[in-house]
């Protein structure tokens, strides 16, 4: 068996897949732990894989290669991948975001390499891409990305064929750029004032919006949906910052396809997805010409096949 771990901002996930398959069974989900030592992550992670075993009749002993796609930044110590991640790590934006804690890293490489022989941990939107272009909407596509609207914003890029990973594996964090001078109630995780996900993100809807009504993305995007003019005018800001993000990384890379997923844009794809695709080919027809938005292949399940695609050879 192999074990496949999906770590959010929200929730942390955990499958086994038998190997040469890809079905993923005993899967468990979980709030991701954020309280207590800067490892509770981790063993949450270890504890969640013990309870699969447990029901598959598995000895955890047996298991050697683990797939860990997760959220980021990523630093490194001593080698081993930790997660600066804006969205667990309360003591990067400080007291101000609410978070039940004062961690800066969150441990997660050398924990499992404790238990495991083969770890393999990449930001979950590198993973998603390399998972969109061996089973979703990416297959045959050279200059693709993957694009996550969630509690987060996160990107994986793929140029000339080839996954961009950078020096530290953070390559991608599009959410942490800047690309507009709003910053009412933008306070992103990781300390910015007024980035992309500060502005966009899933978290980032209620704090900005919670004085016009709207407590969340799912209560403002039903608004929307419902004709109410307040939200329909903010979903369209928010698209219209959302597609600058897309368009820059289109602009900077010269991308034809963009695979779309994450929890916000997922579940009112219908109603974001012309939007979106509707400001990027407004803009500077020489790049953005046939550049294709289309929701991910892999749909709802995009996160547990990221896991397995770092582990499927």
């Amino acid at each position: 068996m192999r074990v496949c771990v999906d770590i959010g901002g929200t929730k942390v996930a955990v499958s086994l897949s038998p190997p040469g398959s890809r079905e993923l069974i005993h899967r468990r989900s979980q709030p991701t732990a954020k309280q207590g030592r800067p490892d509770a992550v981790a063993r949450q992670i270890l504890q969640m894989v013990d309870e699969a075993c447990a029901e598959a009749g598995i000895d955890p002993a047996l298991l050697e290669r683990v797939g860990v796609s997760s959220a980021g930044p990523f630093v490194l110590k001593d080698g081993m991948i930790e997660l600066a991640t804006p969205n667990i790590c309360g003591g990067m934006a400080g007291p101000a975001r609410k978070l039940p804690n004062d961690w800066k890293t969150v441990p997660i490489e050398a924990p499992l390499r404790q238990r495991f022989a083969h770890v393999r941990v990449e930001n979950d939107c590198v993973a998603a891409l390399e998972a969109e272009r061996r089973w979703g909407a990416l297959q045959g596509i050279a200059d693709c990305a993957y694009v996550t609207w969630s509690t987060g914003i996160g990107m994986g890029l793929c140029v000339d064929g080839r996954a961009l990973r950078g020096k530290n594996g953070n390559a991608g964090h599009g959410g942490h750029t800047f690309v507009s001078d709003d910053d009412h109630h933008a306070l992103c995780g990781c300390g910015n004032h007024g980035d992309l996900e500060s502005l966009v993100a899933g978290n980032a809807i209620g704090r900005r919006f919670a004085d016009r009504g709207f407590d969340g993305a799912e209560s403002l995007l039903q608004a929307a949906r419902e004709g109410h003019a307040d939200a329909i005018g903010i979903v369209d800001a928010l698209c219209r910052t959302m597609g600058r993000g897309l368009y820059n990384i289109v602009a900077l890379l010269d991308l034809q396809r963009i695979s779309l997923g994450g929890s916000v844009f997922w579940h009112h794809r219908d109603l974001l997805l012309p939007k979106l695709q509707a400001y990027v080919a407004g803009h500077l027809p020489a790049l953005t010409a046939g550049v294709e938005l289309v929701p991910a292949g892999l749909a709802e399940k995009v996160g547990d096949y990221a896991a397995l695609a770092l582990i499927d050879d």
